[in-house]
């Protein structure tokens, strides 16, 4: 296994992950399927923003798990907090990948000055909540009743994860 940048030569595969996301859990709350003009539109905000999107390929260049990071709320003084996702691809679940995955997009929030790293997770998806808690987040809140998927009722929790940067904050 082998970690890449991703750029948008992988979006095929990326799209193929996040579509299996959306149709069999609740780990995306879309309803239908992304499509590639979408995608499109996702790595111009990833590039616009500076974003880094993470990836594990194996021998093959098979996109086996991916993660990302990108603005938290749109305000100036949100500047140095950001909020991640990562997914791992579905015959890859339960090898650890995520919590690889999640030390690398920590490692490089962090050296790029992030001071706070947050994570939004279907209250139900107890895997995940674990991965975080494992890798240093605390829960920070839940929001009940956020989203309807499925024929139900999903609650929203927060983690988060305070990082070492910036060095010198400063307010522009």
């Amino acid at each position: 296994m082998n970690q890449v940048l991703c750029g948008r030569g992988y979006a095929d595969q990326i799209l193929g992950i996040l579509n299996e996301a959306i149709a069999n859990s609740t780990a995306l709350w879309d309803y239908k399927p992304r499509t590639p003009a979408m995608m499109s539109s996702w790595f111009d905000a990833k590039e616009a923003g500076k974003f880094p999107v993470i990836g594990f390929v194996d021998a093959a260049n098979k996109l086996l798990a991916f993660g990302t990071y990108g603005t938290f709320r749109a305000w100036p003084a949100y500047k140095y907090t950001v909020e991640h996702s990562l997914y791992v691809e579905a015959s890859c679940r339960g090898k650890g990948l995520g919590s690889k995955m999640l030390a690398q997009i920590i490692a490089h929030a962090e050296e790029h000055g992030y001071h706070n790293l947050i994570g939004g997770i279907a209250t139900e998806n107890h895997v995940s909540i674990a991965t975080h808690q494992k890798l240093g987040f605390e829960p920070c809140g839940t929001i009940r009743h956020a989203g309807y998927k499925f024929g139900k009722w999903i609650d929203l929790s927060f983690y988060q994860r305070l990082l070492a940067g910036p060095q010198n904050p400063i307010e522009d």
